[in-house]
């Protein structure tokens, strides 16, 4: 049963947790909610994403049919509502780093594009849904930073970033629905996960499948579920923390 004390304080909170972590074995696999005190609005609550206002709905916007089919729009959307350049790591980002250094988490499984466990020095992290910080060229593939999807669009944000190389559409190396996950990470997510002895799941409502489905893989001793509003896992928790992210992991 799921420790759920609404008594507790944030402090005992981050005890709690800190005293499961210091186990070692743990895997945190996270979502849009780890990057939100990071500046990077997440995608159901009432600012998220998917309420924002466009000539089409956010849903179909970040697929892959509407991407062959209408490029300007969604580069449009793209570059407004999905790059923060601004985004610093926050406490979780830096936290979650601080402890594989130490040895203690052996890996971050995450539903985020933004890169920024990478940026806080994490060096094992499965990205379910890609990375703003890759691109590649349709045509001959070659490779291209974000600051080039940046630049390109910086006087017309719908204007295409095509390779100067030989004139191919670039795209972002992140998985638009009706696109499948890469294989590799797959195979490592759910490796971590079915090894851990602790898995933390953390920012995320847990709606979003395949990437939901990989959790069913743990079978070690603690679960820990952080997030704000109730998940599917709430009921199978050793311990669950309504508490922002960051918040928790601020030590």
């Amino acid at each position: 049963m799921a420790d759920t004390s609404a008594d507790r304080t944030i402090e005992e909170e981050r005890e709690l947790l800190r005293s499961l972590c210091a186990k070692g074995g743990v895997v945190f696999f996270g979502g849009a909610g780890v990057s939100t005190e990071s500046g990077i609005p997440d995608f159901r609550s009432p600012d998220g994403l998917y309420n924002q206002q466009y000539d089409y709905p956010p849903e179909q916007i970040i697929s892959r049919s509407f991407f062959d089919a209408h490029p300007e729009e969604f580069y449009r959307f793209y570059r407004d509502r999905v790059i923060f350049t601004d985004a610093r790591p926050n406490p979780a980002h830096r936290t979650l780093a601080r402890l594989e250094r130490e040895g203690l988490l052996n890996a971050v499984v995450t539903q985020n594009i933004d890169g920024l466990h990478q940026a806080a020095g994490s060096r094992t992290v499965y990205e379910l849904h890609g990375s703003i910080h890759r691109n590649h060229c349709m045509r001959c593939h070659a490779a291209y930073p974000l600051d080039f999807i940046v630049q390109t669009g910086k006087d017309d944000p719908r204007a295409l970033p095509l390779c100067p190389a030989c004139g191919g559409l670039v795209k972002p190396d992140v998985v638009l629905y009706e696109e499948p996950l890469d294989d590799r990470v797959i195979t490592g997510a759910v490796r971590a996960i079915s090894q851990a002895t602790t898995l933390i799941i953390a920012g995320t409502s847990l709606v979003v499948y395949p990437a939901a489905g990989f959790i069913d893989y743990f079978k070690g001793q603690h679960l820990v579920v952080i997030n704000r509003t109730p998940t599917s896992r709430d009921a199978g928790a050793d311990l669950l923390i309504r508490h922002n992210v960051g918040e928790v992991f601020d030590w």
